[in-house]
């Protein structure tokens, strides 16, 4: 893979940060040109690159430059948050004003109303004037202070409102759709030699972006939604044969289920998109045969469900939403049904709760590890779009902050792989058979 970041051009503009370059004098130092973190953590594969001198994949590191490439007193940012919901939103957004403003001097800072409809006249939105104090408590709310929404906008009337309005920067924070959106603005921007730097922020639920091993509000999500297992574990407990069946977020992607799944060893059953599984069959091994034995013994059970989860029972056209994702069918509702009957047709008497706390989980504010962690990806971001650096997203790898090329990050989504050790720590954690086809 190319991991190369564009650049605007030459950065010759002294830094007003003010850092050192001397190591060892007790102030943090800036960030040469040439750091980079390396994709590989393996030191198999990083000795059989240097024996056989194969060039070894690295990210651009983020960090604060000695010279930046825009003049702090003549640049105007724009911020836009778009897609669904996410804990952490207004806290990326505090992030950037603050930084911007109070670290680099930077005082005109505009948010886009409404995700990128804000930037099509047509829909009269009107900007809204960022300042220190306008968000100084914004982090303490859910959802974002600017709204948001999905589909895509006419790119060439986008890159106009940027012009007409001489804004220098623009921060799009969201998930796969938006990067895509941005990756458009950039190509646009680029054709047409304007010099505006396009900088994302990752925002995703689902924690789905390709070669980004954390996304904000992943955490918030499934810490959000352990309470809710532990009750939904009571509520299976107090009926015979009780079953309680919660849906969680994850379109195509496991990783909110599977987390709670092992945050909350009371979970039985975590289904995921990643991972196929069959109803009923001859040899048992179906999700309903095995739930069936664990009633026998146990007599509850709690199953975790992720949205995208059994997709394939369902047959027909696939719609797809503003953004350009596939609707699901709803796999919470269908399992509710299939259970209630299988059990029905073996006069086993059975109760099913049936809970879906997406919308709530989404809405709430970020817990205190996404809030850091959202502050730290702003930091990132400032410092490279004021270096120059353009059609990037703030990437996190092996531990450390990177630059990841927005067109690499979409190039597919990340999901769970059936024979990682991840998976197989939930399969233990939950007890449930590896293969249920």
């Amino acid at each position: 893979m190319d991991f190369t970041i564009k650049t605007l051009g030459k950065c010759k503009i002294k830094s007003p940060l003010q850092l050192s370059k001397v190591k060892g004098d007790g102030i943090y130092d800036y960030v040469e040109d040439g750091a980079r973190i390396l994709y590989s953590s393996s030191m198999e594969e990083v000795e059989h690159c240097i024996k056989n001198n194969i060039p070894l994949d690295s990210f651009e590191k983020p960090g604060p430059k000695e010279y930046i490439y825009f003049d702090p007193s003549k640049t105007k940012v724009a911020i836009i948050t778009c897609g669904g919901l996410c804990p952490g939103l207004n806290n990326v957004i505090r992030g950037l004003v603050n930084h911007l403003w109070n670290r680099y001097g930077v005082t005109n800072i505009v948010g886009i109303q409404y995700g990128y409809a804000g930037l099509n006249p047509d829909n009269k939105l009107p900007f809204i004037n960022l300042t220190p104090d306008l968000v100084d408590d914004i982090h303490k709310d859910g959802g974002s202070m600017l709204g948001s929404s999905r589909g895509e906008q006419p790119i060439d009337i986008v890159v106009d409102t940027l012009e007409r309005n001489n804004i220098n920067i623009l921060f799009c924070v969201g998930g796969d759709g938006t990067l895509r959106g941005a990756h458009a603005i950039y190509e646009e921007i680029a054709k047409r030699g304007l010099k505006i730097a396009v900088a994302g922020v990752p925002k995703t639920i689902d924690n789905d972006i390709n070669f980004i091993e954390k996304s904000f509000g992943f955490e918030s999500a499934f810490a959000a939604a352990q309470p809710i297992i532990l009750n939904a574990h009571y509520e299976a407990k107090g009926a015979q044969n009780g079953v309680a069946l919660v849906k969680l977020m994850g379109r195509d992607s496991g990783f909110i289920a599977a987390s709670t799944a092992l945050a909350v060893p009371d979970v039985n059953y975590c289904l995921i998109p990643e991972v196929e599984f069959s109803l009923e069959n001859e040899q048992g091994t179906g999700f309903l045969n095995v739930l069936e034995k664990r009633l026998e013994r146990k007599s509850h059970a709690v199953i975790v469900v992720a949205e995208g989860a059994g997709q394939n029972f369902f047959k027909g056209e696939r719609k797809k939403d503003a953004s350009g994702n596939l609707l699901h069918e709803d796999i919470g509702v269908f399992l509710k049904n299939q259970i209630t009957e299988y059990f029905k047709k073996k006069q086993i008497p059975i109760s099913v709760k049936y809970i879906d706390p997406s919308y709530i989980i989404r809405s709430i504010p970020a817990n205190a590890n996404d809030s850091k962690f959202c502050e730290q990806l702003t930091h990132c971001a400032v410092h490279a779009a004021m270096a120059g650096r353009t059609d990037f997203v703030i990437g996190n790898w092996n531990g450390s902050f990177t630059l990841l090329p927005i067109e690499v990050a979409t190039s597919s989504r990340k999901k769970i792989h059936p024979e990682s050790e991840f998976w197989w720590n939930v399969v233990e954690a939950t007890g449930q058979p590896m293969n249920m086809k």
